[in-house]
């Protein structure tokens, strides 16, 4: 910013200079060469410099003109001045005045300040070459008289003058640079507490945000900077509190397994178990092991803490929630199901809204069956889920007791479970996993209870026609 401060006021300072350089320097010469024209043609109408006797007589010396050189180019070649006096230059341009008689020249002379250096100007003259007596009208010689004129004072105000523009420019270029880097110095403060920030989190992996005063677009970029903070915040106190209930969550059921274990390798070495209490152990280990594989699927899918899919492509809704159906259906075959779906399509990830339908299905499908439903001989159906979609809503109602107004706000929490669902088997991630997904498509999901039903879990996704892949 210093550098361009110093070139751009440089810039505008060597334009300025040169314009008013050229202006004043054509605007004295003009001013000269029209002075001089003027007197040369009154004296050349007056007669009285083109006289011979006059012209021999008095010299521009005399008449207070030193820097003023007078002479008269006769056509026939003659240079004519004053005695002990210096001619002005005459050359072929001023013969030419004298030839013609209808131009007039003007010319420079030399090109130094320490040589000679004139403006010479000729107009049109009629010279008398009689001494003693004034000359008849056909007497008269065509010739050019003559004026040069130093340019000494001219040059030297035009030196002056570049002097004084380049110190004013020198002097301009210097105070932009400072100004430059002051103004520098001070906006760029602000990028220096970012960067500072920024490497103080990179040391220490301390989030605290920076303050913010202003509302330039650096305040704005602060501003920016301390929510990307408070992101990383959050995503690490998520991950910090998935782990601390992971490892709370995962612990059951491998203290559960191990105990079982032990319990069979003690029973081998006293004889051994009976067949039907040895096959219970075993079953009772695989049952672990099948919910500890599934807590640890849920666990690597909410670990994947990216903003949204991937790898989506173009999917069917009502497909996905047809194969959810045929799963969940298997595994509860005493529920009623009242289904209704219209197509409706999607961009997204298949096996990840597939396992979100599943588990909200899941859901209806373990709490709507009543805990006493195995002692049931009617043969009437345990309970009754609802399914529909219809523009992109699915809504999933079970036929259960309901969720408590306490914990509706925290279903969707991870390793949640309310005093009702301590009984039921479960991880508490299900739900968590259907925000999740519902988050990464672009979507929501809310629970509410419905009227004269159970719980009633609504999940939104937009069109595909309005989603980017």
């Amino acid at each position: 910013m210093t550098l361009l401060a110093a070139v751009a006021v440089g810039l505008a300072v060597a334009f300025v200079s040169i314009a008013a350089y050229v202006t004043v320097r054509q605007q004295m010469y003009q001013n000269l060469d029209d002075s001089l024209r003027d007197r040369a043609t009154q004296a050349a109408q007056q007669r009285q410099l083109t006289d011979q006797a006059v012209l021999q007589a008095v010299s521009a010396e005399a008449l207070g003109l030193s820097d003023i050189l007078l002479g008269v180019y006769t056509a026939d070649g003659q240079q004519l001045g004053a005695k002990k006096s210096t001619l002005p230059p005459m050359e072929g341009p001023e013969l030419a005045v004298a030839e013609q008689q209808d131009i007039v020249s003007t010319r420079t002379v030399g090109a130094s300040m320490e040589g000679d250096h004139y403006r010479v100007v000729a107009v049109p003259a009629q010279y008398c070459p009689q001494v003693s007596r004034e000359c008849y009208p056909d007497e008269y010689i065509p010739s050019a008289l003559v004026v040069a004129q130093s340019l000494k004072p001219i040059d030297r105000t035009l030196h002056n003058m570049g002097i004084v523009l380049w110190a004013v420019g020198l002097l301009g270029v210097i105070g932009a640079a400072i100004a430059g880097n002051a103004i520098a110095v001070s906006g760029l403060r602000p990028l220096q507490r970012l960067s500072g920030a920024a490497e103080h989190v990179a040391r220490t992996s301390e989030l605290k945000p920076i303050p913010v005063s202003g509302s330039d677009e650096i305040s704005r970029l602060a501003m920016s900077f301390n929510a990307m903070l408070a992101a990383l915040a959050r995503s690490q106190d998520r991950q910090r509190r998935l782990i601390g209930d992971a490892g709370h969550e995962l612990r059951t059921p491998l203290t559960s397994i191990r105990t079982n274990l032990d319990l069979l390798a003690q029973a081998d070495k006293r004889g051994g178990l009976r067949p039907e209490d040895r096959q219970q152990l075993l079953d009772d280990v695989r049952a672990q092991m099948d919910e500890l594989t599934t807590l640890i699927g849920d666990l690597t899918e909410l670990a994947r803490d990216t903003p949204q899919v991937r790898n989506a492509e173009l999917l069917e809704l009502s497909n996905v929630v047809e194969d959810a159906l045929i799963k969940v259906r298997r595994r509860a075959p005493n529920l009623e199901w009242d289904v209704k779906l219209a197509p409706f399509p999607v961009w997204g990830d298949e096996r990840l809204l597939g396992r979100a339908v599943t588990n909200l299905l899941d859901n209806a499908a373990k709490y709507s069956v009543p805990e006493d439903a195995a002692t049931r001989s009617d043969g009437a159906p345990a309970g009754r889920v609802r399914v529909h979609l219809q523009d992109g809503v699915l809504q999933v109602t079970d036929s259960g007791p309901g969720i408590a107004e306490a914990d509706l706000p925290h279903v969707f929490e991870r390793f949640y479970r309310s005093s009702e669902a301590r009984s039921r088997p479960g991880s508490g991630l299900g739900l968590a996993i259907v925000k999740h997904a519902a988050e990464q498509h672009g979507g929501m999901i809310y629970a509410r209870n419905a009227p004269g039903a159970g719980a009633q879990f609504t999940l939104w996704l937009p069109h595909a026609a309005t989603q980017t892949r």
